[in-house]
């Protein structure tokens, strides 16, 4: 089996998992999402994108059932025993063959907790289940189970992070080797994927995001290349990705003299940056290290040009997205621990300017603190 962790790391996963579904008065849940599924077990696919779920009794029992395209890769990847395949075939009815499993393991009658909040589980096949349980056993969501255990790394999804931060900083500075008057967004998404790729890394959960000129200013990739021109500016959001973990960089790089916007936006940047990562502490809230991104955004006239969210959680993610919870949104009330890795990003867009400033990095939340996890300047990026 390719499995990336000892079988001790994933023991002490099961009993986390196995306890905090007695204290909520559970019997199992019936996982869906793909991350949850990989975080317990190793199980590494993109097969979610169909039906499948992974059962998991209190008792530590568990059981895929999945179709015949993953059969084999669970074998390879994951620590599961008890593997089943529902069956492709006009009329096919998954729910049905899951209640079936569920019926198999002396489940009739149960409480069962579900994951619903996951691209795993579409609304058609959520409804699915939902009337395959009907009589046979009661659903709970339990959504945030498998979540806030995620949130909270050990010491060896520590090392993949920092791994993967390395391959990070790494494809940053393949970006700043290439960039420049007359070089197409192309030829630096392939420089930094391939200091990836290189250094023993991952596709992303998403797609980098590259944006020059106006489109500098969004938040999303989209489909297009551009050529740089002599004064331009580059907006860049990437992630280094070790075993699925990410550690993400943000930045805008300046194309010839920077104007005077730039440089007062990078300097409520940095200025943000360093606020936010002061409250990245354990016993803060999330709701906290955005207070102190919005009281510093908006001490420089930026409420305007700023978002309403500074970062969240990372770790092993699969697509459409490498975003994890918490977020740090107003309000938030998660609590901060040890050991939480976190994307900060000071996203500074001002439209009627039509200049973008964009610095971010992931860091680990400490015991006493919080410590970034990239190596890279924070300084204004020219050239």
């Amino acid at each position: 089996m390719a499995l990336h962790f000892e079988e001790t790391e994933f023991a002490a996963r099961r009993d986390k998992l196995s306890a905090a579904l007695q204290a909520q008065g559970l019997d199992g849940i019936l996982i869906f999402a793909q991350e949850s599924m990989y975080w317990l077990t190793g199980y590494d696919t993109f097969g979610f994108c169909f039906f499948q779920c992974l059962f998991y009794g209190t008792d530590g029992r568990m059981a895929l059932l999945t179709r015949s395209a993953d059969l084999r890769q669970a074998q390879h990847t994951s620590n599961i025993q008890d593997l089943r395949i529902w069956t492709d075939q006009a009329g096919a009815t998954p729910a049905g063959q899951l209640r079936d499993m569920l019926d198999d393991l002396g489940q009739r009658g149960r409480r069962l907790g579900i994951e619903t909040d996951t691209h795993g589980l579409t609304y058609r096949n959520g409804k699915a289940v939902e009337a395959a349980m009907e009589g046979f056993a009661s659903l709970t969501d339990a959504s945030d189970i498998i979540t806030r255990l995620r949130a909270v790394k050990s010491p060896a999804e520590i090392a993949y992070v920092r791994k993967a931060a390395e391959l990070g900083d790494a494809a940053l500075a393949a970006a700043q080797a290439i960039a420049g008057p007359g070089v197409d967004e192309g030829e630096i998404l392939a420089a930094q994927q391939a200091a990836i790729f290189a250094g023993g890394g991952d596709y992303p959960a998403n797609e980098f995001i590259i944006g020059s000129g106006p489109d500098a200013l969004l938040c999303r990739y989209k489909a297009g290349r551009r050529v740089l021109s002599a004064n331009d500016q580059l907006t860049l959001e990437f992630a280094g990705v070790y075993r699925h973990y990410h550690a993400a960089l943000m930045r805008t790089f300046v194309i010839g003299e920077p104007s005077r916007r730039h440089v007062e936006l990078q300097t409520a940047a940095v200025e943000a940056l360093a606020a936010v990562e002061d409250a990245l502490r354990p016993g803060k809230t999330a709701g906290d290290v955005f207070e102190a991104h919005r009281a510093v955004m908006d001490a420089h006239g930026l409420q305007k040009h700023r978002l309403n969210a500074c970062g969240y959680s990372l770790g092993a993610k699969f697509t459409p997205s490498w975003m994890d919870w918490p977020m740090f949104y107003a309000g938030n009330p998660w609590v901060l621990e040890p050991d939480m890795v976190m994307f900060t990003h000071m996203i500074i867009m001002d439209s009627d300017a039509g200049a973008a400033l964009c610095l971010g990095r992931t860091s680990l939340v400490t015991q006493s603190g919080s410590a970034p996890l990239s190596r890279a300047s924070l300084d204004l990026v020219v050239k």
